[in-house]
């Protein structure tokens, strides 16, 4: 008989999100409560959550969410935190203690605003300045970790099943319009904190099932920009290209689909519209760097709304559902019916065919 460890699942990682259109705010408990109906999926070595709209008191500053090896770790941290930016909030971030979680760093949270002076003198907007802060704090500095770096949302993450990390960050304390969470089964990468899903930079959150067989390719090209891969997985690459390609770029999030899922070109041959057959020849031309391949099933989690998107063979499973105003996302039907027994509107998307779901203008 085969033992959990002795054999290689591929298919393994579970995802789930789940949001109010309306921007209404619901407690981690419910998506916790999914992420659990799919225990099997994952095997311990990772889970994650990220919360939008849990920090309205301080909804204008960036939450820097940081993991620490160290008292030492954290001053030197600290240190160069004050060099950047005000630092209005810190604190601690609270957990309970629970025999399954284990090995904790020091884990705490900044809600800061970066130095207008030096925006200035550097000629950067302030996303760009706080990305490279948390590109070097993660690249450079020892002990210090950045896992979490948006305005009015957070990340939750650590080593352990993904129902153990909600109860472990007391997710059933926050509130927020929209929900993202992961249940790792690494195959490839090491289990470790800051391996765990979601990844994030910014606003936007990443959670994916499956593996990136052109890693190599595209860790290269986004490299080039400035972004740099020291997490040992090859999730933390899709983060990247989206924020290259939504905030530097200005592309929408369509076109991001036709990038990183692109059609295959005798699916853009056979196209009758020139137009729309000349943007994707376009793309696929401009940014084949970018084209992700291998199995996948990936949400973003942005302020203001959700992406869910399948590699364009579907060779990982996902489904949506609808009930009221929340949508609801994940690997399998059964881990949104165990929350919303009277879902409705229930399909699974077609492989490279993005499901994009916003929240009411100024809801959020």
């Amino acid at each position: 008989m085969e033992l959990e460890g002795q054999v290689r699942i591929p298919s393994g990682c579970a995802i789930a999100a789940m949001i109010s259109r309306t921007g209404r705010k619901m407690t981690g408990e419910k998506i916790v409560k999914s992420m659990a109906n799919m225990h099997a999926r994952s095997n311990g070595l990772g889970g994650g959550f990220a919360g939008y709209g849990i920090y309205p008191e301080y909804k204008d500053f960036y939450a820097l969410h940081i993991f620490f090896d160290d008292r030492t770790a954290r001053k030197n941290c600290e240190a160069y935190l004050k060099e950047r930016f005000e630092i209005v909030h810190s604190e601690r971030i609270m957990t309970r203690t629970i025999p399954e979680i284990t090995d904790e760093p020091v884990i705490w949270r900044y809600f800061v605003s970066p130095f207008q002076s030096l925006l200035s003198s550097m000629q950067l907007d302030e996303n760009e300045f706080v990305a490279r802060v948390v590109m070097k704090i993660n690249s450079d500095m020892t002990g210090a970790y950045v896992f979490s770096s948006g305005k009015n949302m957070g990340t939750f993450k650590a080593v352990g099943y993904p129902e153990d990390v909600g109860v472990f960050y007391k997710l059933d304390e926050y509130e927020g319009y929209s929900w993202i969470a992961h249940g790792r089964y690494p195959t490839n990468t090491p289990g470790w904190w800051g391996g765990a899903h979601p990844f994030s930079l910014l606003d936007y959150s990443v959670v994916h099932n499956g593996e990136i067989s052109s890693y190599d390719a595209n860790r290269r090209y986004i490299e080039m920009f400035g972004y740099k891969c020291t997490l040992q997985t090859d999730t933390e690459v899709i983060t990247y290209i989206i924020d290259y390609l939504l905030r530097r770029q200005k592309l929408d999030l369509q076109n991001i689909a036709n990038i990183i899922a692109a059609p295959f070109w005798n699916t853009i041959d056979a196209i009758e519209d020139m137009e729309k057959r000349n943007l994707l020849k376009y793309l696929r031309t401009v940014y084949s760097s970018l084209l992700i391949t291998g199995p996948f099933s990936i949400i973003l989690g942005f302020n203001g709304g959700l992406m869910a998107l399948n590699d364009r063979l579907k060779l990982r499973s996902m489904v949506v559902g609808e009930k009221e105003d929340i949508s609801y996302i994940a690997s399998e039907e059964s881990a949104i019916r165990v929350i919303e027994p009277e879902v409705e509107n229930v399909w699974a998307p077609a492989g490279g065919e993005p499901v994009i779901i916003r929240v009411k203008e100024g809801a959020e």
